[in-house]
């Protein structure tokens, strides 16, 4: 199984903002001076773009879709957390623990996306309706190691466990839980904030994972035979840096993807290591859509793992 795939979805924001609900359990937002507002999706509109360009200029296939308009989706920005295609022909949507995300899953782009590529639909949202409801929302939730077919996850709000293991059985992978905690002690909302996975790499806010959690995790971690390369603390919760993917150009060529906040952050042996693991390093400017958004460059990336047809 490939770790990386050379084509990406992003959807184009109309109404970006400071979404409220998200906050309760987004401690990454910040909200915006009241001056601000006039210009805000204008600004990242500019970021957004700007990122879409420098990702084409490498060689990978952006597949940018815009959201709606008169949107009442703030963070329609980051599809990662609805929607994930898998190798194996997959598809999977995803119960939004924010109520007034569930709207940026599309029906015209699931529609499309399998009438292109063939893709078997798998819907999980209709947990949203149990009691109690389970989220679990996408790869912002779960980090799969796709070599060693494991997803790994944090739990939180949400993040439910159990829907976790269903969703890993459903794909036959193991599922690897635990518990991992922000700046201020609370649960890491999403797992995408504090790990990475590459195809010959592991990075990870070790010192977030539980101290009753952490001798199991890395001991997965270390089995899956990729380097190791630590985050400190500072670094996942201030600048953003677990937030990274990597994904390959049409050459094959693997590129990891951050933002320049991520990229400031990381000190020169870091680095080093990254240069000599990666063809390209990559890192764009959103400065907007992180303060606000309280997401970074991997959110704003959801993978399409192609079938050959």
């Amino acid at each position: 199984m490939k770790q990386t795939t050379s084509h990406i979805l992003m959807i184009a924001p109309t109404n970006f903002g400071f979404n409220e609900e998200a906050f309760i359990t987004n401690k990454f937002q910040q909200r915006p001076d009241p001056s601000e507002q006039s210009h805000i999706q204008d600004l990242v509109l500019e970021e957004f773009n700007s990122f879409v360009k420098l990702l084409s200029e490498k060689g990978v296939f952006v597949h940018v879709y815009s959201d709606v308009q008169n949107s009442t989706t703030p963070d329609s920005i980051f599809p990662n957390n609805w929607i994930s295609t898998h190798q194996t022909g997959e598809l999977i949507t995803y119960p939004m623990g924010v109520s007034n995300r569930r709207g940026e899953r599309r029906q015209d782009i699931i529609s499309s996306l399998i009438s292109e590529y063939g893709f078997k639909h798998i819907d999980f949202s209709d947990r949203e309706e149990m009691t109690p409801p389970r989220y679990l929302e996408g790869t912002g939730s779960l980090i799969l190691d796709h070599k060693n077919k494991i997803i790994y996850g944090a739990i939180s709000p949400r993040t439910d466990k159990k829907t976790m293991e269903d969703l890993a059985k459903t794909i036959g992978y193991e599922s690897v839980a635990f518990n991992a905690y922000g700046k201020t002690g609370e649960l890491i909302y999403h797992t995408n904030v504090m790990m990475c996975i590459g195809d010959r790499y592991i990075l990870i806010g070790t010192d977030t994972i539980d101290e009753k959690d952490k001798a199991r995790v890395m001991e997965s971690i270390q089995s899956s035979g990729k380097e190791i390369i630590n985050l400190s603390n500072d670094q996942t919760h201030n600048h953003f840096a677990g937030n990274m993917l990597q994904i390959e150009n049409e050459k094959g060529q693997t590129i990891l993807v951050m933002s320049k906040t991520a990229y400031d952050s990381l000190n020169e042996d870091q680095l080093a290591r990254l240069n000599a693991l990666n063809d390209h390093i990559v890192s764009t400017a959103i400065p907007t859509i992180e303060r606000i958004g309280g997401g970074s460059a991997r959110c704003m990336l959801a993978e399409l793992f192609l079938m050959t047809r």
